[in-house]
């Protein structure tokens, strides 16, 4: 363009900013946009106190009507506003006077509350806030008559993958796509765990089965919906699907193993979230099973993650898989002057002491054998939450077996040797008869 050219178009742009921007109209409704978002504040935070005293129990709840209480209660303000631009706007139009600055605030007002109510209900606070500034952008663009050229562009602005051409504006609509359908999986997810886990028909091993499935189609679904948005032709990807199959086989082996023996577990229910297992010097609660682990919890506290496949090969003890009820033997010596009888009566009622040993079975002692320093007594209890642990209730039994042997007299022997020297060696020989003679 030349200089005149530009001269020109700066002129015609003062007078256009002098004659729609510098007027006392505009003025009127920049002091009335700022005058209603004062007034929305002011009388927004009365309505809030109000609403959050009616409404308390309904705020504090975690479920998906606590989520929109809570979203409502973030735009109490915005929505008085919006109602105040909307007299403002009609107000203006009664006299006679252009309320395009109004109609734009109270446009974007109430985009801003159903951005918000919509963010509200995203579990993500991350994504919330990104979901609203992008849909309140797009509508500000809109509104001002700057979309469709934005998206013309986008259109325009693309590459070409062989015989397919893709787009900036194809690309952002599958990222905005498979965000939100990411969401709103993450969501059907949660609410299919939580129906699972109410079901009492279901045994645990399924209810984790069906979850994880539900789990992995839902989100291969979003991510083939995506593509599919973007102007991704599947059916291409299947060679290159079948390629990266082999090599994945090849190059992550373990995984897969792991992959598959997770689901034989789940399938077979041999083991399920609350078994109490013993392996490999591990012994704890299951507390999940996971598509390439399981975790194990033991009484210290710590918290294994054990690869699927080693349940599958390795031998594994579990105290409760069919039946909770384990029964522990707890072996004790008595001298051999004690009565035998009155101690195993002795033991099996310091059992029936101790809350956690079932009365029926009922605790039996048993004499085991006599050993070089003392007879070999047992007495064998039964229990029905191991996971709980067996070496507390054990420290029990034995303290208790402890005071009524105490309080009876019954002896606990210790190993005792007893050495008869039939000869000496001959160095000690010589010795002896040198230390008599010198006497």
């Amino acid at each position: 363009m030349t200089l005149p050219q530009w001269s020109a178009l700066l002129h015609e742009a003062e007078l256009w900013f002098r004659t729609s921007i510098l007027t006392w109209n505009t003025a009127l409704q920049v002091g009335a946009v700022l005058l209603c978002a004062g007034l929305g504040l002011l009388l927004g935070r009365s309505a809030r106190r109000a609403y959050r005293r009616r409404f308390a129990e309904q705020l504090e709840s975690d479920v998906f009507f606590g989520k929109l209480f809570r979203a409502v209660d973030r735009v109490l303000w915005l929505s008085v506003a919006g109602v105040l631009l909307t007299v403002a706007g009609v107000a203006f139009r009664s006299m006679a006077e252009p309320a395009r600055l109004l109609d734009v605030a109270t446009t974007l007002t109430l985009a801003w509350i159903a951005i918000r109510l919509a963010s509200g209900l995203i579990l993500n606070r991350f994504w919330g806030h990104a979901a609203s500034v992008s849909v309140w952008i797009l509508v500000a663009l809109d509104v001002v008559g700057l979309l469709d050229p934005l998206l013309t562009f986008m259109n325009d602005l693309g590459m070409n993958f062989g015989d397919a051409r893709v787009t900036l504006l194809q690309a952002v609509k599958a990222v905005l796509l498979f965000v939100l359908l990411y969401q709103l999986a993450a969501a059907l997810s949660r609410f299919s765990d939580d129906r699972l886990q109410r079901n009492m028909q279901l045994t645990p091993s399924a209810q984790v089965l069906f979850g994880k499935g539900v789990k992995f189609s839902l989100f291969t679904l979003a991510f083939v919906l995506a593509l599919s948005s973007a102007g991704v032709n599947l059916t291409s990807l299947a060679v290159l699907s079948g390629a990266i199959g082999v090599g994945v086989g090849f190059g992550l082996q373990k995984i897969f193993a792991n992959l598959v023996s997770g689901i034989i577990l789940l399938f077979e229910k041999s083991i399920k979230p609350g078994d109490t297992v013993e392996m490999g010097g591990v012994y704890g609660v299951v507390r999940s099973l996971n598509a390439r682990f399981t975790s194990v919890l033991t009484r210290d506290g710590k918290e294994y993650l054990i690869p699927n496949e080693n349940l599958i090969t390795n031998e594994v003890v579990i105290w409760t898989h069919t039946d909770p009820n384990v029964r522990l033997k707890i072996p004790v010596g008595i001298s051999y002057d004690a009565d035998p009888r009155l101690a195993l009566r002795l033991m099996e009622e310091a059992a029936r002491k101790v809350p956690r040993v079932l009365r029926d079975p009922a605790p039996a002692g048993r004499l085991t054998g006599f050993g070089d320093n003392s007879v070999d007594l047992e007495v064998r209890i039964w229990i029905r939450d191991a996971e709980q642990g067996v070496v507390n209730v054990q420290s029990e039994v034995l303290l208790n077996i402890w005071d009524a042997f105490k309080a009876h007299s019954i002896e606990i022997p210790f190993p005792q040797r007893d050495l008869h020297l039939r000869s000496l060696p001959p160095q000690w020989d010589r010795r002896k008869k040198k230390r008599e003679s010198n006497n």
